[in-house]
């Protein structure tokens, strides 16, 4: 398999289009398909313009603040389970009410749906390595914001097509999708810091 496949796929796996969508569903629910469109273009933008600032200067940034790539993930991983839980348990009706209040779209795009779910702690550092300005020369960095730049579009045109699927299944589907896929989440958070550990420590358990 060729290096552009290999990288095009481990961004596929790291930014998880599929895997956005029941973080959008919770995100954009009792919104009207308009404004759900628009929490996903801007959502989408938001991680494309975060993605591309860890391509430019995300390594240099980390390396002046003495940050560990494995402290990052880890942090990150927890910020994405903490709003695991928040879909699995959901909040009460009083509360949602007062946060939609006060809560527009455009924060609603922006996490947890730009960050940390599209744009995660994995992406992140995915970039930064596949960008390396040690190992990878400017046309090849290129290269590489052009293939996240497509897997961001596939993300983007799922999250188009999910109020579709809301239509389909109704609003206690999505509640129990959104649910399920709360603990999936959650797991896959916590595979996160537990990779961020091991790799911390050079654990090979």
């Amino acid at each position: 398999m060729s290096q552009y496949f290999t990288d095009l796929i481990t961004l596929w796996v790291v930014i998880d289009p599929i895997g956005t969508l029941p973080v959008f569903l919770a995100v954009t629910a009792g919104l009207s398909a308009a404004a759900a469109r628009r929490t996903a273009l801007r959502a989408t933008v938001a991680a494309f313009f975060v993605l591309l600032f860890f391509v430019v200067a995300g390594q240099a940034l980390l390396q002046a603040m003495d940050i560990d790539l494995d402290a990052f993930q880890i942090a990150g991983s927890v910020v994405l389970f903490l709003f695991a839980l928040t879909m699995i348990f959901g909040e009460p009706k009083v509360e949602v009410e007062e946060k939609e209040l006060v809560t527009s779209d455009v924060d609603r795009s922006i996490y947890p749906l730009a960050i940390p779910s599209i744009a995660s702690p994995g992406a992140m550092l995915a970039v930064v390595s596949l960008t390396d300005n040690t190992k990878f020369s400017i046309s090849q960095q290129a290269e590489t914001v052009a293939q996240m730049a497509l897997v961001l579009l596939v993300t983007l045109v799922l999250m188009l097509l999910a109020s579709r699927i809301i239509k389909i299944i109704g609003d206690a589907g999505a509640s129990v999708i959104s649910r399920v896929m709360g603990l999936i989440l959650a797991s896959v958070a916590v595979n996160g810091i537990v990779l961020g550990i091991k790799q911390a420590f050079n654990l090979t358990l």
